[in-house]
């Protein structure tokens, strides 16, 4: 939870960021990615718009705020901008499901909500000060809480990367599938613009995320996988069920034979299959 603020936030983070941010209301959320100069993914967030001019909140599931604060001021130069780190003092909850966001605009009088990027389907989030929680927990009494592990599911049953673990600083954005939801082709420069354009016009990518199931526990990730003796992709994610665990694969797709299940070894059984 990153707050970005001073005269210059807004234009600085719209030459940075890789969606449209021009017009963002106070309250409202955009999701997209920090990229480096060859388009490889450096991290993700939301930016919400801030409840005073020019103010900006950077918000991401996985990605430490340190390392998109260093991201950031490694281009910070003759701006006016000041980033702070208030990750301590604010909390964040995912509500999922038909109607989260009417309940939400009727119930969540403090903190701020924007639509989620968790699972498919409707989901929103809820960010709030630390020191309102026990005020969010009563709103929330009626409602269903999951676990980490079923909220990994969903996600990874809708092909969703958790940056960086499925989707980091090897990758492009297109390899998971972000290329429709994160980047803007109409906005305008930002870094790593000219890698999503040139793409874009030329071709697809040679690798992509998969879903994959196998049978036993988790593997230790990351794993390689193996096809016919030969490395194909790695296994980045997973997570364990009752009849073996579900994850996100990055596989490639010139080497990677479609009709053929993976190994964890070279010379291993073949028992992981890609979904389709």
């Amino acid at each position: 939870m990153l707050r970005v603020s001073g005269e210059d936030a807004a234009t600085f983070l719209q030459g940075q960021f890789t969606n449209e941010l021009r017009g963002l209301a106070a309250g409202t959320g955009v999701y997209g990615l920090w990229l480096n100069q060859k388009g490889k993914v450096l991290g993700d967030s939301f930016v919400v718009g801030g409840a005073v001019e020019g103010e900006r909140w950077l918000v991401s599931y996985f990605c430490a705020a340190a390392g998109i604060k260093r991201r950031l001021e490694d281009y910070i130069i003759a701006d006016d901008v000041v980033l702070e780190d208030f990750t301590p003092e604010w909390m964040g909850i995912s509500v999922l499901g038909d109607g989260a966001g009417a309940w939400l605009t009727a119930s969540a009088h403090v903190g701020r909500i924007f639509p989620g990027q968790r699972v498919l389907g409707e989901n929103w989030e809820w960010i709030f000060p630390a020191s309102t929680q026990a005020e969010v927990c009563a709103k929330l009494a009626t409602a269903t809480e999951i676990g980490a592990d079923e909220l990994a599911r969903r996600r990874i049953g809708a092909s969703l990367p958790a940056v960086p673990v499925d989707l980091g600083p090897g990758d492009l954005p297109g390899e998971g599938g972000l290329e429709e939801v994160a980047i803007s082709y109409t906005k305008g420069c930002y870094l790593g613009q000219e890698v999503m354009a040139r793409l874009k016009s030329m071709g697809q990518v040679r690798r992509r995320l998969m879903r994959v199931h196998g049978p036993g526990p988790v593997p230790v990730v990351p794993a390689a996988l193996w096809q016919n003796s030969k490395q194909v992709g790695e296994l980045r994610s997973g997570v364990g069920g009752e009849t073996g665990f579900v994850g996100l694969a990055m596989l490639s797709l010139v080497n990677w034979q479609r009709e053929l299940p993976l190994a964890l070894e070279a010379a291993g059984p073949a028992v992981i299959q890609v979904e389709p």
